[in-house]
């Protein structure tokens, strides 16, 4: 699967238009999201989550590992910074007050590693809150499964990784189905914090 060469088209879906906006939504309800905060987005693509929360924040910065795709991700305005970096090798000089996510988890290999990783970059009580796939039987990828490792994600498991992290108030809530050849693979938003005074 090669992001770059798909960066340029990849808006044109209304299926990922749609599941972005029910994604953001929920953010933007759920009462984390305030005037001077700045975000970092994981996996950020071409922005289509971020184009939506960036006038709710003071920044946003996004981290991608494709080329293409974060060059795309600078267009969406002024107040978004866009990085060309795995994201377990992305160094900040500056911490987050919440992190967001939307469809990438399943592309990272170690679970662990992102949890540890992004409580790193957090301010002390600071959020992140990430939407994925529910548990799948891996038909989830039109185009094969190059590049995903996981197919999909139980609740249980994540709420492990996440407290072997060091986070707490840990949710997950259904906030979307998207529908492909007449099947339905439910997408969770997960939210959690680390603690104060970490």
């Amino acid at each position: 699967m090669s992001f770059d060469k798909r960066a340029s088209t990849w808006d044109a879906s209304s299926r990922r238009q749609e599941l972005a906006k029910a994604v953001a939504d929920k953010i933007k309800s759920s009462g984390l999201l305030n005037p001077g905060i700045s975000l970092l987005d994981v996996g950020a693509g071409t922005g289509l989550l971020a184009r939506r929360l960036l006038p709710y924040v003071a920044k946003i910065t996004g981290v991608d590992s494709s080329k293409g795709m974060i060059d795309e991700f600078s267009k969406i305005g002024e107040n978004a910074v866009a990085i060309h970096s795995d994201i377990l090798e992305y160094d900040s000089t500056s911490l987050y007050g919440g992190i967001v996510s939307s469809m990438t988890m399943h592309h990272i290999e170690d679970i662990d590693a992102l949890f540890a990783k992004l409580f790193s970059l957090l301010e002390p009580g600071g959020f992140i809150t990430m939407a994925d796939l529910e548990k799948e039987d891996g038909s989830f990828h039109d185009g094969g499964n190059e590049g995903v490792y996981h197919f999909g994600f139980d609740e249980e498991s994540l709420k492990a990784a996440l407290l072997k992290a060091g986070f707490e108030k840990i949710s997950l809530e259904r906030v979307y189905e998207v529908e492909k050849e007449k099947r339905s693979y439910p997408v969770f938003l997960l939210t959690a914090r680390k603690p104060d005074g970490r």
